[in-house]
């Protein structure tokens, strides 16, 4: 199921309805879904190797705590924020100052991902800092994708609420 971008996230708890939740494309939602977003974005940081390894450890900390506690919507977005660490150190990595595409994002395509028809700006030298910290968020992302308790618990939740 797409990500369902029509809900009312100021006014959602997903801890109480995770039947809302929908796990959607990569890193769709990561922004919005509260409680999670709160507890998670605080930690999130990629300006340094050092400062990667910190943050992609406490963050990869909270997924494992959400699989204890049977949290799906938590531990999903726990892996988000892994992967958006990787690929927004990998951005910085490529492209000085975070910017990836020329021109405005079209207002109807404004919260979503993507070219939208823009030509994508000329890559820098790659920045090794920035390169160091994408791959440290890589190892933590992959290895919470293939964690078996992940594994099981998307699939129990997929089954459940069809999403």
């Amino acid at each position: 199921m797409p990500f369902d971008y029509t809900l009312d996230f100021d006014h959602t708890d997903f801890r109480q309805h995770p039947e809302l939740y929908r796990v959607g494309k990569g890193e769709q939602g990561v922004l919005l879904v509260e409680p999670y977003k709160g507890e998670i974005l605080p930690h999130w940081r990629f300006r340094t190797p050092e400062v990667a390894q910190e943050s992609a450890t406490t963050i990869y900390g909270l997924f494992e705590a959400y699989l204890t506690q049977h949290d799906f919507v938590g531990a999903d977005m726990a892996r988000k924020f892994l992967q958006m660490g990787y690929t927004r150190a990998r951005r910085y990595a490529n492209h000085r100052g975070g910017k990836k595409y020329a021109g405005p994002v079209p207002a109807d395509k404004k919260g979503e991902s993507g070219a939208h028809g823009r030509a994508e700006l000329p890559r820098a030298p790659e920045d090794p800092e920035k390169a160091a910290a994408a791959a440290i968020f890589k190892q933590h992302w992959d290895a919470a994708r293939a964690h078996p308790d992940y594994q099981k618990q998307r699939a129990q939740f997929q089954e459940r609420y069809g999403k």
